[in-house]
């Protein structure tokens, strides 16, 4: 009787131990928006699904898949670690679209939840009820109306030193819709530039010679990280290393998680990047 009662404590006791283990892996939620623009252009879905399946390679990490935008069950974001938005933005932002879903975001910021916003996801109205927020949990934003966001093939340099850009290493190219003259507060402690290029053309022609920050990490007052990056309008720039290791890392980061020394590494092929595409229309010109 003695011994069937010790298996059964050492039963109950590994049983456990794999249902701790289950517990301990790290969620991140990550949430892609609803089809827009033409093929190969905010190709949320796909982007996002790429980033899920490299982050299901980091041993301890439970990265969870939302599509079509805000979640219909907010359940979802129990347990996360962080959150991470691929969508249009602006004033069809999904996060300051429907009621109390600020508010929900509001309880995750508090709770010391990480925030990671990529491309159309950074941009925001100026505002208390949007721009300012963000400025508190992201540390900056697109403004609409004061930011810029012409297409330029440009050389980008990472920030040495920080987790976010480990394996990065030096200054790569990439064409993109960079957005720049980001709104952040004056002098904001908090913020530290990753990404930085130089030398853009605006739309109407005009050269904006000044170093401008492309992507930025922010440590909060709450305890959260934010982190905002700025490219992704082009779904084939997933398949530069560089490009995709810094996001990576920063999600990671984001969550409070040990990036590797020589950062999130994840072969993406060609044929990964044709996965999961939204179907489109191409655009008449």
């Amino acid at each position: 009787m003695k011994r069937a009662i010790g298996v059964y404590l050492l039963a109950a006791a590994a049983w456990a131990g794999t249902g701790n283990s289950a517990e301990a892996a790290t969620k991140i939620v990550l949430i892609a928006g609803k089809p827009s623009h033409g093929p190969g252009e905010h190709e949320f879905n796909a982007g996002t699904k790429l980033l899920v399946e490299c982050l299901k390679q980091v041993e301890g990490i439970e990265p969870v898949f939302v599509a079509g935008g805000w979640p219909e069950d907010e359940g979802v974001f129990e347990g996360a670690k962080s959150v991470v938005f691929f969508m249009d933005g602006g004033s069809g932002h999904p996060m300051i679209q429907g009621k109390g879903r600020m508010e929900t975001m509001r309880g995750l910021m508090d709770r010391g939840v990480g925030l990671v916003c990529l491309h159309y996801a950074v941009e925001f109205p100026k505002g208390p009820e949007a721009g300012d927020r963000l400025l508190d949990w992201l540390g900056g934003y697109y403004e609409t109306g004061y930011s810029l966001n012409p297409h330029n093939d440009i050389v980008v340099t990472p920030k040495p030193d920080h987790p976010t850009t480990r394996g990065v290493g030096q200054p790569f190219r990439a064409n993109d819709e960079w957005y720049f003259r980001i709104r952040f507060r004056p002098d904001d402690s908090r913020v530290t530039p990753i990404l930085t290029g130089e030398n853009f053309v605006g739309r109407d022609g005009k050269k904006y010679t000044e170093r401008q920050t492309l992507a930025w990490a922010t440590e909060r007052k709450d305890g959260g990280r934010g982190f905002g990056f700025t490219g992704a309008h082009n779904h084939t720039n997933w398949g530069i290393p560089e490009f995709r290791t810094l996001v990576l890392n920063a999600i990671l980061w984001s969550a409070k998680l040990e990036v590797p020394s020589d950062g999130v590494r994840c072969s993406v092929s060609d044929e990964d990047l044709k996965r999961n595409l939204d179907p489109k229309v191409k655009k008449a010109r």
